[in-house]
């Protein structure tokens, strides 16, 4: 039983696309950039959108994030017959996880249905208050309210669980500076955790909640542990990724993959942090734009 907060809107019953074969469980990365985005011929090979990842499991398809890359991921909706059901679950308001939302294509057309999930921000704003603000002038020429699909905001607290069907998505703050949710994704005794808000020197409290949302799971995403800009360099490339190798060590995580990274890391620098965290950690990986993983099977 779920304890999110329900946004006034009608309920739409959860189906099943007949282009997602029940049973599967994959991840597909859209964006993998943090703070901005960066295109240019140095970010080609791991890309320059910010954060978007998709998820698709038993039949049913989760956003975790909306940087620019829910854009492309949008686009590629576009082409998928029928009405499109999803859910899409934002870790945090700030611009870089929000930003794509606007430029999604399927939420400009009416018979699709988007459930969007998201904890209260450092200012109080509530993910409807926070998208809707990003849309008004003089940042963006429409409203949110020129969207034709059905949009049913929902308030997450730390704790609260999300169940659709047999697939469970658990969520708990796990960086109280910056009012950021993680979260575990569940089922068939498959799970996937996705952590991007990791930092050095992260109290009890927020340890706690990472530690119990990534025990065990088979795939954690999580990101490259950010530094203050003035801080940021290539000199020692292992202090970026050491928090997430160690947590995913100590909790018995199978896989992981490292995403959101600093807009100043090229792909040849990237490359080189891509080899030092294989040779720490076998089954981990930088993550890149396209890449396609099977949660099932390990693939």
């Amino acid at each position: 039983m779920s304890n999110i907060e329900l946004s006034d809107s009608h309920h739409v019953k959860q189906t099943t696309s007949s282009n997602d074969p029940v049973g599967e469980f994959s991840v597909e990365f859209w964006g993998v950039r943090g703070l901005i985005p960066t295109p240019s011929t140095n970010t080609s090979r791991y890309g320059g959108n910010t954060a978007c990842v998709e998820m698709r499991v038993a039949g049913k398809r989760l956003i975790f994030d909306g940087g620019t890359g829910l854009r492309i991921l949008g686009r590629s909706w576009l082409k998928l017959n029928g009405p499109l059901i999803a859910h899409l679950f934002f870790t945090n308001s700030q611009s870089n996880r929000i930003q794509g939302f606007p430029f999604f294509s399927p939420a400009f057309v009416g018979e699709n249905c988007f459930h969007i999930y998201g904890t209260a921000a450092s200012n109080g704003a509530s993910i409807k208050q926070s998208l809707c603000d990003q849309m008004l002038q003089p940042h963006f020429p429409y409203p949110l309210q020129v969207m034709q699909a059905d949009l049913q905001f929902n308030n997450l607290t730390s704790g609260s669980k999300v169940t659709l069907d047999d697939v469970t998505i658990e969520t708990a703050l796990i960086n109280q500076n910056q009012r950021s949710a993680g979260y575990r994704v569940s089922w068939n005794n498959y799970s996937v955790a996705y952590m991007t808000d990791l930092y050095q020197g992260a109290n009890e409290i927020d340890l706690g909640c990472i530690r119990e949302l990534i025990e065990g799971v088979d795939l954690l995403i999580a990101n490259a542990t950010y530094t203050p800009p003035t801080a940021h360099n290539h000199e020692s490339p292992d202090l970026l990724w050491k928090t997430a190798l160690n947590l995913a060590d100590g909790a018995g995580v199978k896989r992981l993959v490292i995403s959101h990274h600093h807009p100043d890391d090229h792909d040849d620098f990237l490359d080189s942090v891509q080899t030092e965290v294989k040779n720490a950690f076998t089954q981990a990986l930088l993550a890149r734009e396209g890449l396609i993983l099977s949660v099932v099977g390990g693939n």
